[in-house]
């Protein structure tokens, strides 16, 4: 009986030397964990001598982050790539086509509209008509200096989405076949931020961006931005500008100066006053060595023909557009057109 006792009442006693044991681990002093926030100010107070000695590292994690956009691949999975190397002689290539005779055409895409791999199609059928350079279109909300046709190519890319990301793939398949520049707006820059838009368009192959309306108070950092990058910056002067504004307004250009055809909106189809667009094109020469490009309401291959005694290059947008957002086939057909009526001026454009 008194066994059972014992044994009955060993169980609370049990319990109770268990409970004290487990006061006793609570009360003491738990060890400060591996990665305290002590510990963790003192690790980021080293100084990083590694990136400081080597500040090509940076470059190259943004080349990893950005590989996807850009459809190049990474330097560490594939095989080594030169970006800075790959725009400048993409610049070369621009300035070598626009330097010399005959008069170069430039065909304008916008970015976006299409998928992917139809628009790459469209890039190579271009080239193979006879696009010598591309102009792509970086998509923005409110393209003030764009007529109908452009607008609603940019209204359908913008409600695609992933709109940077499509006008980087763009631009690395367009600067694979010709020179390519981006024309867009200060809206669409300041959106993505102008360092970062700029470094990713020129490791995308790009040689330029031509920004139409950047404000005066943002040209200085946008230049440095493009210029780090090595990218050219076109400029585009109004043919409303004034003689005595014109070296302002070319100061700070590379790459070429835009003499827009027409003072109205791009896809603008009426009748185009020649001898004035020779007097401007004239005081753009007189204040800068940059070659003379012209685009904007040059809407035929007769009228092609009759502005490139006048310019280094014509650019054509809205016959193109209208193709592509049509019916893409006639596109390559529009555009060896405009190509073969650029032809017959061969000995006459710079000759004149």
């Amino acid at each position: 009986m008194g066994t059972q006792s014992r044994a009955l009442g060993s169980v609370p006693e049990r319990g109770l030397r268990v409970a004290a044991r487990r006061h006793r681990q609570d009360a003491r002093p738990r060890r400060r964990p591996r990665f305290h926030p002590a510990r963790l100010r003192r690790r980021s107070a080293r100084p990083r001598v590694a990136s400081a000695a080597h500040p090509s590292q940076g470059r190259a994690k943004h080349r990893r982050r950005t590989a996807h956009l850009t459809g190049r691949p990474s330097p560490l999975t594939g095989p080594p790539l030169s970006f800075e190397g790959h725009t400048l002689t993409t610049a070369t290539h621009l300035h070598t086509l626009l330097a010399q005779p005959p008069c170069a055409l430039g065909v304008f895409v916008p970015a976006g509209v299409q998928e992917p791999d139809v628009q790459r199609r469209q890039l190579d059928h271009l080239a193979q008509a006879g696009a010598d350079l591309f102009e792509i279109g970086l998509p923005c909300a409110n393209p003030v200096l764009d007529g109908r046709l452009i607008r609603s190519a940019y209204q359908r890319a913008l409600f695609k989405g992933n709109v940077l990301d499509r006008t980087v793939r763009a631009v690395a398949h367009a600067a694979s076949l010709r020179p390519t520049v981006v024309m867009t707006y200060w809206d669409a820059v300041r959106r993505h931020g102008p360092e970062h838009l700029a470094r990713l368009l020129a490791d995308a192959g790009a040689a330029g961006i031509m920004v139409v309306d950047v404000p005066r108070s943002e040209a200085l950092r946008w230049h440095h931005a493009a210029h780090d990058a090595g990218l050219s910056t076109p400029h585009l002067i109004p043919r409303t500008t004034d003689e005595a504004d014109v070296p302002a307004a070319v100061q700070g250009a590379s790459g070429w100066l835009y003499a827009p055809a027409s003072s109205g909106l791009t896809g603008f189809q009426g009748p185009l006053d020649l001898t004035a667009l020779e007097a401007f094109t004239e005081r753009l020469r007189a204040a800068s060595a940059l070659p003379v490009v012209s685009g904007v309401g040059i809407s035929s291959p007769d009228l092609a023909a009759r502005v490139a005694p006048l310019v280094d290059a014509v650019v054509i947008g809205t016959p193109i557009v209208r193709a592509l957002l049509s019916d893409p086939g006639p596109a390559a057909a529009v555009t060896a057109a405009f190509a073969q009526a650029l032809q017959p001026r061969i000995g006459t454009a710079h000759d004149a």
